[in-house]
């Protein structure tokens, strides 16, 4: 007796996707961004909108914080470095159930070229079927780095005290995802 259970793949919607991300500037107030283009794999299993594996890239020279010349400083060799590290990416290793809507996702994280494990916090937003009748479903996921772990080192101390940049970085990722076209359903 076979104990498979048969999967399915969803890639993120890039319309309906986004990464967030926030940290504090001049120790006053917080600067927040977006990484506008994002990619990703989820595996679902046919009967549980909780992922078996969930895989993201972002690409790193999509930053937004609405100042050009800001964002041109983080793409620079004092952040992320985009021409030698032009993504940032996520897999997960383990994906832990809370209750329905709640999960615990860990994975390795890779930014700047520097790989870490971390844990997010994940809840189901959603799912269902949109009026055209293609199936979604919908996740909000958070989790706090600490961007020196990261070779994203760069500060400038401030006269007054005190530095330009605060280490630790709030990261929301609000995604929808649709099944892959081309990708019948699978058994593992």
């Amino acid at each position: 007796m076979s104990t498979a259970t048969e999967t399915r793949s969803y890639v993120l919607d890039p319309a309906h996707s986004a990464a967030h991300f926030s940290v504090r500037h001049l120790m006053i107030s917080k600067v927040r961004g977006t990484f506008k283009t994002l990619t990703g794999t989820i595996e679902l299993p046919a009967d549980s909108a909780i992922p078996t594996s969930v895989t993201v890239t972002i690409d790193a020279a999509s930053i937004d914080t609405r100042e050009p010349q800001r964002d041109g400083h983080l793409k620079s060799p004092d952040f992320f470095e985009v021409e030698t590290h032009p993504t940032l990416s996520f897999k997960s290793t383990a994906i832990r159930a809370i209750d329905a809507t709640n999960l615990e996702v860990t994975g390795d994280l890779t930014i700047h070229g520097v790989t870490k494990s971390i844990t997010a916090a994940v809840e189901l937003t959603g799912q269902g079927t949109d009026p055209w009748g293609n199936d979604r479903v919908g996740y909000e996921g958070s989790f706090k780095i600490n961007r020196k772990d990261f070779g994203l080192g760069w500060n400038q101390v401030l006269e007054a005290g005190g530095v330009a940049i605060g280490e630790n970085v709030d990261v929301t990722l609000d995604v929808e995802a649709i099944p892959t076209p081309a990708t019948a359903p699978a058994t593992a």
